[in-house]
């Protein structure tokens, strides 16, 4: 059987260097005391780089701050970014994961993508970082 090569299949070699929004952080004034902050993103769309048609999922972000947190202007705007960007679903929900950890450096950090069935299946990826551990 033939593979047929997707107008988006290219980036995937790349996905680590795209160069995505930057997400910013303000100062978060209870570094001294371990919370957990919960972001529901239910919109979310990005490209199947096999098909070119669009990809519709929730992504939840769920993170124990350090010293600053997401500023969340700039993280919606992180994540319009993608409406035109083919990618797996594994890759991203390990790509979010990295920038989320580059911008706020926290404590412990997890991304779970719940992408909408399409042919049947359903796919969730979830992408976990703990400080310390790669």
């Amino acid at each position: 059987m033939k593979k047929v090569k997707g107008s988006y299949e290219d980036l995937q070699q790349k996905i680590r260097s795209l160069k995505t929004p930057e997400i910013e952080v303000w100062e978060n004034k209870y570094a001294d005391r371990e919370y957990k902050i919960h972001l529901d993103i239910p919109e979310f769309t990005c490209i199947c780089p096999k098909t070119g048609l669009p990809d519709f999922a929730t992504i939840i972000i769920d993170y124990i701050p350090q010293k600053s947190c997401l500023e969340l202007k700039s993280l919606k705007m992180y994540f319009l970014f993608y409406r035109d960007v083919g990618i797996f679903h594994e890759h991203l929900a390990n790509k979010v994961l990295d920038d989320i950890v580059k911008s706020c450096k926290p404590k412990w950090a997890k991304i779970d993508v719940i992408m909408n069935p399409r042919g049947g299946i359903a796919t969730r990826v979830d992408a976990e970082y703990k400080k310390g551990k790669k």
